[in-house]
C-alpha cells in the first residue's frame, strides 16, 4: 500500500524535533551536528533569534497578500538586492525551481523582444541541477531526472563540463543563452574556475549570448563572498537565487538587469506565494547578516579551518576519500567507498552530510559555525571515515 507521503524520497529513520544553530535533536535525545543545512537552506542554522523575530513580528501582522499590491517587505529585500548585486529588478518565488523556470522564460522573451525569436536554444552542462520542473529537467537532460518524463521540453543542449570547444561549436543561429552554475552542487561540489567564468562571460558578449548563473546552492554568501560570481569579477545578465536567500523560509529569487529584464512587463509572469510579507521579512533580515564584510570574512576564516581539517582526513584516511573540493563553507570529500555508506555512518556518529553526484559527500553547514563546531565536525567525521575503513577491512 502507498504510503500517505509520496514515497519519492529514501529517508533516513531519523525524526528531529528542535534545531539549536548548527544542531539538531533527536527524539529520543541525541544531538546531531548538522552539517547539511537542508541542503544549504538554513544559512544561520536553526532557528536564528533574528530570523524568528522578523517572522513572529510579521506574522502578528499580515501573512499573505497577494502580488496584485504594493508589498513593503518586499520592495525593501528587492532594494538590498539591487544595491549589493550586479542587479536592477527581482522577482520573488518561492523556490529555486521557480526561479529557473522564470530565467528560462526571461532569457527567450528578451530575444523576442528583440525581433530575433529564434534564438531560444540554452546551452547547459552535463552533470547540473536546476531544480525538477519540466523545464529544469529538459535543461539538465540526465537520464535519472528525465526517464519517464517524456515528451521533453525543446531548447536546451547539454555540453560536457569544461569543454570549451564543444560550447563553442555549439554555438549556432538559435543560440540564446549559456546557463551555468558557479559551483555545481548535485553534480559533486565542482567549482568553475574563476579563469573559465571570466571566459564564459566574455563569449556571451562576443557572441551576443545572455549568461544565465544559478546561484541557488552556492550563493548568499556560501563561498564567502554575498555571491561566488564576484571572485571572477565578472557579473551575469541574469542569476536565479534561492535556499539561503530565506533562512530556512521558502523563498526563492531571479535577479536580472534592466536590458536582459526588458521583455517582463505586466502579465508575463506572475506568482500567488513569491514575494510574500512573511518570507520577504525573513530574506530581509538574512540579507543583513550574510552581506555583511565581517561575516563573510568569518565564513572564509571558517571555512579555511574545516578545509584545513578536511585534507586531514583525506590523508588519514586514503581508502575512504580521494580529494577536498569546494569553497568557503560549500565543501565536498570525494569518497572511495560509495557515498551513500560514510552519509550513513556519519548517522552513527551524530553528524549530517549530505550526498551528491560524482561520490562526493556534501558539506553544507549554516554559514555562523563556530571554531569550536567545526572542530568537532572534523572529529565525528573522523569516527564516521574510521567506521567506514573497518568494514572496508572486514569486507
Amino acid at each position: 500500500m502507498i504510503p500517505s507521503v509520496l514515497p519519492t524520497y529514501i529517508r533516513a529513520p531519523l525524526h528531529f524535533v528542535k534545531g539549536e544553530g548548527a544542531w539538531l535533536i533527536e527524539e529520543d535525545g541525541r544531538r546531531f551536528l548538522d552539517l547539511g543545512s537542508g541542503i544549504a537552506v538554513n544559512a544561520l542554522g536553526h532557528a536564528h533569534p533574528a530570523l524568528v523575530t522578523a517572522l513572529t513580528e510579521q506574522a502578528q501582522k499580515v501573512w499573505h497578500l497577494s502580488n496584485l499590491y504594493e508589498i513593503p517587505q518586499q520592495e525593501a529585500l528587492a532594494a538590498a538586492l539591487v544595491d549589493a548585486t550586479f542587479a536592477d529588478t527581482v522577482f520573488f518565488t518561492n523556490s529555486g525551481t521557480e526561479a529557473a523556470e522564470l530565467a528560462v522564460k526571461m532569457a527567450r522573451k528578451y530575444w523576442y523582444e528583440k525581433g530575433q525569436p529564434l534564438k531560444t536554444t540554452i546551452l547547459t552542462f552535463t552533470g547540473a541541477f536546476h531544480g525538477r520542473s519540466s523545464a529544469a529537467i529538459a535543461a539538465v537532460g540526465t537520464e535519472k531526472m528525465v526517464k519517464g518524463f517524456g515528451p521533453l521540453l525543446p531548447g536546451f543542449k547539454q555540453i560536457p563540463w569544461g569543454d570549451w570547444d564543444a560550447l563553442e561549436a555549439a554555438i549556432d543561429e538559435t543560440t540564446g543563452a549559456i546557463m551555468i552554475e558557479p559551483i555545481q552542487g548535485e553534480g559533486g561540489i565542482r567549482p568553475l574556475p574563476d579563469a573559465d567564468l571570466k571566459m564564459l562571460r566574455k563569449l556571451c558578449d562576443d557572441k551576443e549570448l545572455l549568461l544565465v548563473l544559478d546561484e541557488v546552492q552556492c550563493g548568499m554568501g556560501r563561498t564567502g563572498k554575498l555571491f561566488a560570481h564576484e571572485w571572477a569579477g565578472v557579473t551575469p545578465d541574469i542569476m536565479m537565487v534561492a535556499k539561503g536567500i530565506g533562512g530556512g523560509f521558502p523563498l526563492g529569487a531571479v535577479l536580472a538587469t534592466e536590458e536582459a529584464a526588458q521583455g517582463m512587463v505586466a502579465g508575463t509572469h506572475g506568482s500567488t506565494y513569491g514575494g510574500n510579507p512573511l518570507g520577504c521579512a525573513v530574506g530581509l533580515e538574512v540579507m543583513k547578516h550574510v552581506s555583511d564584510e565581517a561575516f563573510l570574512a568569518n565564513v572564509n576564516r571558517i571555512g579555511g579551518q574545516l578545509r584545513q581539517g578536511l585534507e586531514g582526513l583525506v590523508a588519514a584516511h586514503p581508502d575512504v576519500f580521494e580529494e577536498v573540493r569546494g569553497s568557503g563553507l560549500m565543501l565536498g570529500l570525494k569518497c572511495k567507498p560509495a557515498v551513500g555508506e560514510v552519509v550513513k555512518a556519519g548517522y552513527d556518529n551524530l553528524v549530517i552530510t549530505v550526498p551528491a553526484g560524482d561520490n562526493v559527500l556534501r558539506l553544507l553547514p549554516p554559514l555562523n559555525l563556530s571554531e569550536e563546531e567545526a572542530a568537532e565536525a572534523i572529529k565525528r567525521l573522523d569516527a564516521a571515515a574510521t567506521e567506514v575503513a573497518s568494514q572496508i577491512t572486514a569486507g
